[in-house]
């Protein structure tokens, strides 16, 4: 009894002895980075991006939350590595800070100045009626223009090129109603002609020649006949047409004339 008494004195006294001397030793390394540590923060940081944009890589978010582990729940600390370990390069972002000189802000904007619209000149009233004139004329250029080349365009469709003019008519010359006497009225390179086949027959074909035509574009103009009895003698003359002109060639029963000196038309 009084040895387990005293075996169990023995053992509380090594006990003691083990605790006081874990408590005499110190630890190196808790001394060592004691100061290095921070203190613990709030596990949710909140960090806000500067007003400074940077100028490499992509623009950060105007916040960003992140969760920090809590080194209290884990009750480990992580020894940080010396100084004279190796540090990765890590890249700085250089930040270029803005000039506030070069922002111009809404009430220090100049207002544009537009300029004022100059007045129309003033002319004298001769200079608008000269403009006037010049204009009529021109206009009128241009709408005879317009006019000569449609009668050209009608007279190509009704009498081609050269001018050519074709009737049938009876006028006595051997002729009947069922063979009436067939004409030609030409404007050949400005010479006036007309063909006569009396009764249908070109064996006893007629030409008679009319005036020469002098002036631009006269050998278009296209000659026409028509028959008339021009001096009331019952037979039917022959008045070639050309433009305002009006030739008569009176019938003498068997052929057509110019009238003579002293006959009445």
């Amino acid at each position: 009894m009084e040895q387990s008494s005293y075996v169990q004195a023995a053992r509380r006294a090594n006990r003691r002895t083990s605790a006081s001397q874990a408590a005499a030793i110190p630890d190196v390394f808790a001394e060592e980075y004691d100061d290095i540590w921070p203190t613990h923060h709030s596990s949710s940081v909140r960090r806000y991006r500067s007003d400074v944009q940077m100028e490499s890589g992509r623009a950060q978010a105007d916040e960003q939350w992140s969760t920090l582990p809590d080194r209290q729940s884990t009750g480990k600390r992580a020894i940080p590595q010396r100084r004279t370990a190796t540090q990765p390069s890590v890249p700085s972002s250089s930040r270029h800070a803005v000039d506030t000189e070069d922002v111009v802000l809404p009430d220090q904007r100049v207002p544009y100045q537009y300029a004022p619209a100059h007045p129309l000149p003033r002319f004298h009233w001769t200079v608008w009626t000269g403009l006037a004139l010049f204009c009529m004329i021109i206009g009128w250029f241009v709408v005879s223009s317009m006019l000569h080349w449609w009668q050209i365009t009608r007279d190509d469709w009704h009498y081609g090129r050269p001018r050519t003019y074709q009737i049938d008519q009876v006028v006595g010359h051997n002729d009947t109603l069922a063979n009436p006497s067939h004409f030609i009225a030409l404007n050949l390179n400005r010479h006036v002609e007309v063909i006569e086949f009396p009764g249908g027959d070109a064996t006893h074909a007629r030409v008679y020649m009319g005036p020469v035509l002098v002036g631009v574009d006269q050998d278009l103009v296209p000659v026409t006949l028509t028959f008339v009895d021009a001096n009331h003698d019952g037979k039917l003359d022959m008045i070639m047409n050309v433009q305002d002109s009006h030739i008569i060639f009176l019938n003498t029963g068997s052929q057509f004339s110019s009238p003579g000196n002293g006959e009445h038309i």
